[in-house]
């Protein structure tokens, strides 16, 4: 996961060296070149090995430490270049003013330009380069050891997202009523008066899409009502001639051949006048990637299109069910129904919970647990997928002194560590570079808290974080927005139950996720009880005012003095109701003007 933040930060990192505008500023300066070159050289190195320490950071404690010194040095180079690109702009000042003249103005910018200028010297920058190479060097050495690979190194296992039409009906709760109309809708005649009609199961990772899926597929009388019914996973790549090989395949029509004409010629035959089933599980994207027909790159479109063509001989009645995390899909295929799964109630829960925990279990044993077993479910914010993993870990555990552990776990409060789910992290994973940047910025806000569309925009804005393509002429806010919206399309975002409008929240897991992406980066005050933990590493810093004490303490933010090159310092209430606060006017005195690197500084809640 931190490979991509540092992608998306190498990738604008040259780009920037690469730029007319930066050659032609540091022509002046050879000796400056020279060392951004070599930085440049450096950082190529270890770039090459990203990808294969994404994968290996789970499960090597010591992968992950180096990826936090890798990015280090990463944020302390576009702090550089933004420094020099401020020296730049107050040489190019300095030149029209001379031009334009004006002995009353000129002494009033030079004044200004003497303060700008001191921390760009020459010496101060090539210092500050040295180090870095110096620190890239040890870094690079430190690949060696740790087993890292150039290239994709090691990938995610594909079995982690293989899925089968196969389910265990007793361990499912709570998805009576949802099942009932889904089944229903498979068993009538299609309204739109097509062929064939899609529906589409949307939810987050772990939700229970592909469980649902399966009772649906092994309904009885779905069985009856259908010629024929195909499972096909699709996962994280579409292979447009693997899909319709699985297809024939599990209808008895097996064949060796990988010309995606005779495939559809002959799925077209197979299909025409009966009335199927078919299944695609867990789709990504419809962007075919094993068929080299297209002109140009197809979109997701051209790819459902291109697959639905032999579909359409079908008998009328035919259907077909959509699992995926991306609402996008659904309207890609032009979905007639979309059901979006959210939490289980605690009761259903709890009833799963039960099942696999206390199966086979002595009654005594269950009257001692089940106070404990009820808190720990409640922690699983009504995901099926984290209850059953927790019902089936604590199933081989007797002892209460046991289960109290797996409560009072310091696991639930980490900000990093394997414990995120692995679906979740797939998600992560396949997000492009853009959006992994403005998802781990995310971590910044404290759990649960309900945030507003339009103002997360601004802040990416802030920090620089939207890069539009060279032929995109949307407005900043359009592509903003078109983020935010994969975002939620995505269940990375949900729509705030309490609060209507543009609000909305992050699940606890997916808050974790971004907490564990953004590391000792992202730093805040949620406790007036207590002092923020902030390392010379954090770039982002919020304080989240708790209580109703309008005096805010010096102290508080005493500790972000270390943080030399904090990007962004916000205050947040819980509720727009709550009343402003005093700020001491020593933070604002003494604290906010030291930082040289905020470009995002939000007090709006400070009397």
């Amino acid at each position: 996961m931190a490979d991509a933040l540092l992608s998306a930060s190498l990738q604008l990192l040259f780009d920037r060296l690469a730029s007319p505008a930066f050659i032609n500023f540091l022509g002046r300066q050879n000796h400056i070149d020279e060392l951004l070159s070599e930085l440049k050289r450096k950082l190529l190195v270890v770039h090459k090995v990203l990808d294969d320490a994404e994968v290996k950071q789970f499960s090597n404690p010591n992968v992950k430490n180096w990826l936090v010194h890798v990015k280090d040095v990463v944020y302390d180079a576009e702090d550089l270049l933004d420094e020099i690109a401020t020296d730049a702009l107050r040489c190019k000042v300095e030149a029209a003013d001379s031009q334009i003249g004006g002995t009353h103005k000129a002494w009033k910018w030079n004044k200004f330009s003497a303060w700008v200028k001191a921390p760009f010297a020459t010496q101060s920058m090539e210092s500050r380069v040295n180090g870095m190479i110096e620190k890239l060097v040890s870094i690079a050495q430190e690949k060696v050891g740790l087993g890292l690979k150039e290239g994709g190194g090691e990938k995610l296992s594909p079995r982690s997202s293989i899925s089968t039409s196969l389910e265990d009906e007793s361990l499912v709760f709570g998805r009576d009523e949802i099942q009932k109309e889904m089944a229903d809708w498979l068993l009538s005649d299609n309204a739109t008066g097509d062929n064939m009609e899609v529906m589409s199961i949307v939810g987050m990772g772990g939700s229970g899409k592909t469980t649902l899926a399966r009772l649906l597929y092994n309904d009885d009388r779905v069985k009856e009502h259908f010629h024929l019914k195909a499972w096909v996973c699709v996962s994280t790549e579409f292979l447009l001639i693997k899909v319709t090989k699985s297809f024939l395949e599990e209808i008895g029509s097996k064949t060796d051949s990988d010309n995606l004409n005779k495939l559809q010629l002959e799925l077209k035959d197979q299909l025409s006048n009966k009335k199927f089933l078919l299944v695609l599980d867990d789709v990504w994207d419809l962007k075919p990637r094993d068929w080299e027909g297209w002109d140009m790159e197809p979109s997701d479109g051209e790819g459902w299109d291109r697959l639905r063509t032999p579909l359409l001989a079908a008998a009328q009645g035919s259907k077909i069910v959509v699992t995926s995390r991306n609402e996008s899909i659904a309207t890609t295929m032009r979905a007639v129904q979309t059901r979006h799964l959210g939490q289980l109630s605690p009761q259903n829960c709890w009833r799963l919970f039960e099942k696999l925990a206390f199966e086979d279990r002595d009654s005594n044993a269950f009257l001692e647990l089940e106070p404990i077993g009820r808190q720990i479910v409640d922690k699983c914010q009504g995901l099926p997928l984290a209850v059953k993993a927790l019902g089936r870990l604590l199933h081989s555990k007797v002892e209460k002194r046991e289960w109290e552990n797996v409560l009072n776990s310091e696991i639930w409060h980490l900000r990093s560590g394997p414990e995120i789910l692995p679906s979740l992290r797939l998600s992560y994973h396949h997000l492009s570079l853009p959006l992994k940047h403005c998802f781990a910025y995310c971590s910044i806000f404290p759990r649960n808290h309900e945030f507003d569309k339009e103002k997360l925009i601004l802040l990416w804005m802030a920090e620089g974080l939207l890069h539009p393509q060279l032929s995109d002429r949307r407005r900043m806010e359009e592509i903003g927005e078109s983020y935010f919206d994969e975002l939620l399309a995505k269940s990375f975002f949900q729509k705030s139950i309490r609060k209507k409008g543009s609000c909305f929240v992050m699940h606890d897991l997916i808050h974790e996720l971004a907490q564990h992406v953004s590391g000792d980066f992202c730093a805040r005050v949620e406790d007036d009880d207590k002092v923020p933990k902030v390392s010379e590493k954090t770039r982002h810093f919020l304080y989240f005012k708790t209580d109703y004490d309008q005096m805010v303490a010096f102290k508080k933010f005493e500790a972000i003095t270390k943080a030399q090159s904090l990007h962004t310092f916000l205050d947040v209430k819980p509720s727009q109701y709550e009343p402003s606060y005093i700020l001491s006017k020593r933070v604002l005195q003494d604290i906010l003007p030291k930082m040289r690197c905020l470009p995002c500084c939000r007090c709006e809640n400070i009397k």
